[in-house]
């Protein structure tokens, strides 16, 4: 999308309390997305905390209003980072920006489960998007016990997470395995320690 069109979807976006901030910010960060730079070796001046927050059902919200546009929720999302202190940046060239994520950055929504050689492969796709499939350099976090709340996370990447939506996470279980080591999940030649507690109902 090209800056005008980025600001004309920015300022046509209903419900803003400060369109005119939101669109600048936007325009920062799609130059700082356009450069193709990875996010997570930047280091721009810390700026403070800016009120944008990832609700736990993954919506996006700007100073209490939701932000309606999914190719401006991809493209502030493509400028996160997770640092060392555990907090989420919004990255652009001249600034970095803490902003707040009640629970995890992005919702798995679909998953597809195949062979990578002879190795079982589950390749997920978020709610902006992304398909990662989880193996070295996207690991899958498991819960303690596999009961009603089971709850999986999945390393999408620069340290954002994504949780897997009920449908998912119950797709998931069912791919489970369990040896004399206990319970574990593979994907992409890895193998992921399951729920310690093992199954809710033994």
């Amino acid at each position: 999308m090209g800056r005008s069109l980025l600001y004309g979807a920015m300022m046509n976006d209903t419900n803003r309390t400060d369109s005119a901030g939101l669109a600048a910010l936007a325009a920062r960060a799609e130059g700082a997305s356009a450069t193709g730079a990875p996010v997570e070796r930047w280091n721009p001046p810390y700026c403070g905390k800016i009120d944008m927050r990832i609700a736990r059902d993954g919506r996006w919200f700007y100073q209490g209003s939701p932000i309606e546009r999914p190719s401006l929720v991809r493209l502030f999302a493509s400028v996160l980072k997770v640092e060392g202190d555990g907090e989420t940046y919004l990255v652009t060239p001249v600034e970095k920006l803490i902003i707040t994520v009640e629970d995890a950055h992005f919702i798995a929504v679909e998953v597809a489960r195949h062979l990578e050689g002879e190795e079982p492969a589950l390749t997920f796709r978020t709610n902006i998007g992304d398909l990662v499939t989880a193996g070295p350099d996207h690991a899958i976090e498991l819960p303690d016990v596999l009961d009603d709340a089971f709850t999986p996370y999945l390393l999408v990447r620069a340290g954002l997470r994504a949780k897997l939506s009920r449908p998912v996470a119950m797709e998931v279980a069912e791919w489970l395995e369990k040896d004399a080591d206990g319970i574990f999940l593979r994907s992409g030649g890895v193998r992921f320690a399951g729920p310690k507690g093992g199954l809710a109902d033994e």
